[in-house]
């Protein structure tokens, strides 16, 4: 995936100082999102599904790791992006909690889930030191700015969802490339150790993953026990789609992220996100 991204430059390497971040409140109705929402595929919806059930406690963590560093900052063009980095971390996690309650509605237990993963994720933030924290923050904002250009990129991916859903993940994904820089700013502001960046991205891609096969396979369990079994092509998938998984998120990401001079701005897709948001007339607010 990386591979088809725009590389730029090292000379012309985007700078916090160059990008404006704004904070975005869409008016979503979840109201008729059915039970398996892309392509009427179990495996494809749960899959999604798993990772939107880490956001809102993630997201939330990510405010924290970076906000303990605010008063630290000298860069009032950074402080300012860290800012409307909260808002829009914020609104990203009141909205994945409203499409919980449509979960709820379906019969999912995903409560059940959030029972272990959030006290789990809150013990881990509290053993951790606060340069780890946000260590740990900027690689999975990395990971997530990946997903976030695949979303964008890729046409079918969104063509496959039904709509209000895609809008959700689009205007997710729009906002994780304008912000994907700010945490990586603050990290290289205060302890732009490589060792520590590397410690975090260790723990990052191992919890990441973890928590993803685990809500994945929570959510699976129940489609099978409400009598959606997954079919052979769905088992055939499953590996289709690890592997890519795998290969388009995972290795990519650590590809990138283990070269010292590395910066989420290397790959220049802000026209991506910029795009959707003007065509969604999605504004401030």
């Amino acid at each position: 995936m990386l591979s088809t991204m725009t590389q730029t430059h090292p000379a012309q390497t985007l700078t916090h100082t160059t990008r404006t971040i704004t904070p975005r409140s869409p008016e979503l109705d979840f109201a008729a999102v059915p039970r398996h929402w892309i392509a009427d595929s179990s495996l494809a919806t749960q899959i999604a599904n798993g990772v939107n059930l880490l956001f809102p406690a993630g997201e939330r963590f990510f405010v924290r790791s970076v906000r303990h560093y605010l008063e630290q900052l000298d860069d009032d063009a950074l402080r300012t992006q860290v800012k409307a980095f909260f808002g829009q971390e914020g609104r990203h996690a009141r909205a994945h909690e409203r499409q919980f309650e449509v979960l709820r509605e379906q019969g999912y237990d995903v409560d059940g889930f959030l029972r272990v993963y959030e006290p789990l994720l809150a013990r881990i933030e509290k053993m951790s030191p606060p340069a780890l924290r946000l260590s740990v923050t900027v690689a999975l904002e990395h990971y997530t700015a990946i997903m976030a250009h695949g979303m964008l990129s890729d046409p079918e991916i969104s063509d496959a969802m039904f709509p209000e859903m895609a809008r959700l993940l689009r205007w997710h994904a729009a906002e994780e490339i304008e912000h994907k820089s700010v945490a990586f700013d603050v990290l290289t502001a205060v302890n732009p150790s490589y060792r520590v960046r590397m410690a975090g991205m260790g723990i990052a891609t191992v919890g990441l993953a973890a928590f993803w096969i685990a809500a994945t396979t929570h959510l699976l369990v129940q489609d099978r026990r409400a009598g959606r079994p997954l079919r052979r092509h769905d088992l055939d998938r499953i590996k289709t789609r690890k592997r890519s998984i795998a290969r388009d998120v995972f290795a990519a990401g650590l590809r990138a992220y283990v070269r010292r001079d590395f910066h989420p701005n290397d790959v220049d897709d802000y026209a991506l996100a910029e795009q959707f948001l003007r065509d969604a007339g999605m504004v401030a607010g």
